[in-house]
């Protein structure tokens, strides 16, 4: 393949536990695997409200959710979207610690299999319920429990919850000192317990204790939110209203931006320099993205290690980056970018590319070249599949491409044999190994495989404090015997870019979050 391709907006997929007592879980996809389009709104230049006066966030997303209850929806890029009505028991600051939210404080018990969280005094949801230990309890339970839950296969230290007062306590299977990273806005958005009741009624009508509350919402479409005056830390939020839409074709929403139709909006790396260029101010928000390419170890021609082998040397990363990301991206050979805690350098580069290698482990592997013909099966088009389907032509595999919209069925009952996706991570880098290397990870294609080792030393990971000072030794241990996986190429990383407006001030720069706290709209009475 040629030249720069200028790529579609691919959707990020953030895959949780696919299937419980064996059956697929189609929901947790949620707005990964679809592509909406929205009417563009009435062109009205500046950032005056439509909604009534008052600084206005007008946001276009690609990760428009499908799904509003948190439970379904909240496992995906489109958390981010969540979070302006949920608030979680922490969440995640600058250097990407866990720091308190609705929780103000928590603490251990000695042995490291308890946790107890104190919430913030006071607190009620949208709809006037009271914030307290009954409703973490409900929330945690509801996550482990609803057939439809995205979140369950986060949740599996956790044996049960008490509630006494504004304190939930936390008893655990096993020492696990990720629980506050894990019980972020990614995992834990917290619902009120009454409205929760109703799932399907939340999913369209939701309520929590976040920094906005919905007044509007338009299936698929369009969402508007007022702030929210009992928000713990509403003084710090100065934007009154918001208007959430999904975005349209990519190729419009930097002139949209241009024209006051948003103020704010998630872009493709191909779009930064247009929006550049436009005026805008574009900010490279931190993140742990990663994308891979998926091998299912326990189908042909994979269940010969070689031949694995061979596919990853065959893998040209920096090819990846120079075509797909536009100068944003970093190749990585690790479900992390580089920098990251729990990046491993002494596995940087183990399986370097060099064709001439795996086309000699294709002929010890007793392949000439031809022989293997393999489908590439992804949810949509994405020019990562050309880039895999070129570079395993080069050493005598031949891949057909083909798109199945409903992916995540055969994805998650494992009967691909090959395929490839990219994730937004987790705030628990133990969460994200086990994502990826664990038997039962949504993100390993061939469960139950998992390498030799990798076992204990995850779970040396979980009884590690984070602030022991070797916790970044243990932690990187574990990514080093994930890495012994041979159903994984890791490919490249690239941070989640946005185009603003330059009457919206500085983000925050939290990895992979995006926090309203102290933003404001320049011009919006």
């Amino acid at each position: 393949m040629s030249g720069r391709p200028t790529p579609r907006r691919r959707p990020r997929l953030d895959l949780r536990s696919a299937r419980r007592t064996g059956r697929p879980r189609l929901a947790v996809l949620g707005t990964a695997l679809v592509a909406l389009l929205v009417p563009a709104l009435g062109a009205c230049g500046g950032d005056a409200s439509s909604t009534g006066g008052g600084a206005t966030l007008k946001w276009t997303s690609s990760y428009f959710p499908t799904h509003w209850d948190p439970v379904v929806g909240g496992s995906g890029a489109q958390f981010r979207e969540l979070s302006l009505v949920y608030a979680s028991l922490t969440r995640t600051d600058e250097t990407g610690k866990a720091v308190p939210d609705l929780a103000k404080s928590w603490e251990y018990n000695t042995e490291g299999d308890r946790i107890t969280f104190h919430l913030r005094p006071g607190l009620k949801f949208s709809d006037g319920e009271p914030v307290d230990g009954a409703a973490v309890k409900a929330a945690i339970e509801r996550a482990k429990k609803q057939q439809n839950s995205a979140l369950f296969g986060d949740l599996t230290s956790i044996e049960s919850v008490d509630a006494d007062g504004l304190d939930a306590v936390i008893r655990l299977s096993q020492v696990d000192y990720q629980i506050p990273q894990l019980l972020g806005q990614r995992v834990l958005q917290i619902a009120s317990p009454k409205a929760a009741a109703s799932p399907e009624k939340l999913d369209q009508n939701p309520v929590g204790a976040g920094p906005f509350t919905v007044t509007q919402l338009i299936p698929g479409t369009k969402v508007v939110l007022k702030k929210n005056p009992d928000y713990w830390d509403a003084r710090n939020i100065h934007i009154d209203n918001v208007e959430l839409t999904s975005a349209p074709d990519a190729s419009t929403v930097v002139s949209g931006l241009q024209t006051g139709v948003y103020n704010f909006a998630d872009i493709d790396p191909s779009q930064a320099d247009a929006a550049k260029k436009a005026g805008l101010d574009v900010f490279v928000q931190p993140g742990f993205n990663a994308s891979n390419i998926s091998l299912n170890i326990n189908k042909a021609p994979f269940d010969n290690p070689k031949v694995a082998d061979a596919v990853r040397h065959a893998v040209n990363r920096q090819e990846f980056v120079d075509k797909l990301t536009f100068g944003y991206g970093e190749a990585t050979d690790q479900p992390f970018p580089k920098g990251y805690v729990a990046y491993d350098p002494e596995s940087e580069n183990d399986y370097a590319y060099d064709p001439a290698k795996s086309k000699r482990l294709l002929a010890e592997a007793g392949h000439r070249p031809g022989d293997i013909k393999l489908d590439l099966v992804i949810p949509s088009e994405d020019p990562q599949a050309e880039i895999v389907q070129s570079q395993l032509a080069k050493v005598g595999i031949t891949v057909r491409i083909k798109i199945d919209k409903n992916w995540a069925t055969p994805f998650f009952a494992k009967d691909l044999t090959l395929s490839l996706y990219g994730t937004t991570g987790r705030d628990s880098a133990a969460q994200t190994l086990t994502a990826h290397f664990g038997p039962d990870g949504p993100l390993n294609l061939s469960s139950p495989y998992e390498p030799a080792g990798f076992e204990a030393a995850i779970a040396q990971v979980r009884q590690t404090p984070l602030d022991d000072p070797d916790y970044a030794k243990v932690l990187r241990a574990a990514t080093r015997a994930g890495l012994r996986s041979k159903a994984l190429v890791f490919t490249y990383s690239s941070p989640n870019l946005i185009a603003k407006s330059k009457s919206i001030s500085k983000l925050p720069g939290n990895p992979a979050h995006i926090d309203w706290t102290g933003v404001t709209i320049s011009g919006g009475s």
